[in-house]
């Protein structure tokens, strides 16, 4: 598509018939790719819609989105919507100076936050609602990342255009394992506030007339937990950016190398299984030493952990890296793992089994989904089984032969099944029955 043309869609749209380019209205209430899956979902799907043809205008909230660039995607651009980003570094749960102060939607912000809730999805959603009904005709279909909103029901009367949601999972999910990892009723009580907000994404997801979500272990989770219909969600499977996930010979193996991405503090990812996994090991692989990517916690269970196996010199956090870093670190370490006691998808796993590095797994989830079989794409093990994740990672080191097998299957796995380009056209197909069955309505 040439670029006039790019540039021309935004004013042309989509044809009565659902044929041409969509103008796309993509929304994230937390777009920042450094904090966690939804922002790479949002990073890699506009720019493959673009490629596509179409355009796609991200709006989102803070930490703001941060999109590629380039002469082929001019028909991708980003609109800020300001929340009072009241959990901003260095100075999270802050309390907002008189001025601050905007509007009715503010105030609920912070209320909420007050009463120990989480307030960004109720109010990003009123903020876009706003946007959206300020901008009618601008956009051929609304695609919502996760927000499930309030703000973001009422059809394409309110919105100005036919709403496709995207649930990577119930977070339901987080919420239940965050209640059995609480270490007294206090701790419960604060675990119950803070997802309150799951109390009005249950209510929204029932009502949505398309759910897209990343993998078939979600889609039953989305069934089961939220009440939607089953046949109102559509699976598009995710993927690795298999241009810059790629393997590199001239990229040096450092022996003992396990390299993992998980936030410390987040008992979902079961990085604590983990460390005393890597204790277990070095007992026979002295050499064996673990790379996170994530925020170190200071405090909590794998700070624990780390202080009574005297894992200090054998643990390193690392955070802020770029795109090329992240994956020279994966192309360096002899193993990568996902610990995690469950996953909407894992985009770690496909990215780490890109650059054709070998797997170790556990079976939370939709890992198995991504990740394949045991002994022919990866080693899958059972969740929150450190004996297990240790037996695992000694058999790879171990053996290299194992190792270079393992790793050439993974990448080719992904080239097959998980890429980026495949996810953007498998969502478009979505917005253009979307269209269609809008178009159904009024006749």
């Amino acid at each position: 598509m040439t670029a006039e043309a790019v540039e021309a869609s935004p004013r042309q749209g989509v044809t009565a018939s659902g044929d041409g380019p969509l103008r796309i209205a993509l929304l994230t209430y937390k777009g920042n790719p450094f904090c966690g899956g939804q922002g790479v979902y949002v990073r890699h799907l506009s720019r493959e819609l673009v490629r596509l043809g179409h355009t796609v205008e991200v709006i989102g909230s803070q930490p703001y989105p941060v999109l590629d660039e380039g002469e082929e995607l001019r028909g991708l651009s980003l609109t800020e919507i300001a929340s009072l980003d009241l959990y901003r570094s260095p100075d999270p749960f802050r309390t907002p100076k008189r001025e601050e102060y905007r509007d009715w939607i503010d105030a609920l912000e912070v209320a909420t936050m007050w009463t120990g809730g989480f307030p960004e999805p109720l109010t990003f959603s009123l903020r876009a609602r706003r946007t959206l009904a300020a901008r009618r005709g601008d956009f051929d279909v609304v695609h919502d990342n996760q927000t499930l909103g309030y703000g973001l029901l009422g059809g394409p009367r309110a919105l100005g255009a036919p709403l496709v949601t995207t649930i990577h999972h119930p977070i339901t999910v987080d919420r239940r394992l965050d209640l059995d990892a609480a270490a007294d009723w206090k701790r419960r009580a604060s675990v119950r506030r803070w997802y309150g907000f799951t109390r009005m994404q249950k209510r929204v997801a029932r009502r949505l007339p398309s759910v897209l979500t990343v993998s078939g272990t979600s889609r039953r989770e989305i069934v089961e937990h939220l009440g939607v219909r089953e046949d109102r969600v559509r699976v598009v499977h995710i993927g690795a950016d298999t241009d810059l996930w790629s393997p590199d010979p001239s990229v040096a193996e450092v022996p003992g190398r396990i390299v993992t991405t998980s936030s410390a503090d987040v008992p979902l990812k079961g990085l604590v299984f983990l460390i005393e996994a890597l204790a277990k090991l070095r007992t026979e692989h002295p050499a064996a030493h673990l790379v996170v990517v994530g925020k170190r916690a200071e405090d909590g269970p794998v700070a624990q952990a780390i202080e009574r196996y005297g894992l200090a010199g054998a643990v390193e956090f690392v955070k802020g890296v770029t795109d090329a870093e992240l994956v020279d670190l994966y192309r360096s370490a002899q193993v990568a793992c996902v610990p995690s006691l469950y996953e909407g998808f894992s985009l770690p796993a496909a990215e780490g089994m890109a650059t054709g590095t070998p797997l170790v797994a556990t079976t939370g989830g939709a890992i198995p989904e991504v990740a394949g079989p045991d002994g022919e794409t990866c080693l899958a093990v059972p969740t929150g089984d450190a004996g297990a994740l240790a037996a695992a990672l000694g058999r790879m080191f171990g053996d290299p032969g194992l190792r270079a097998r393992l790793g050439a299957a993974g990448r080719a796995r992904v080239l097959d099944r998980f890429t980026w380009a495949r996810a953007a056209q498998g969502t478009a197909e979505l917005y253009r029955e979307a269209l269609a069955r809008q178009g159904a309505a009024r006749r």
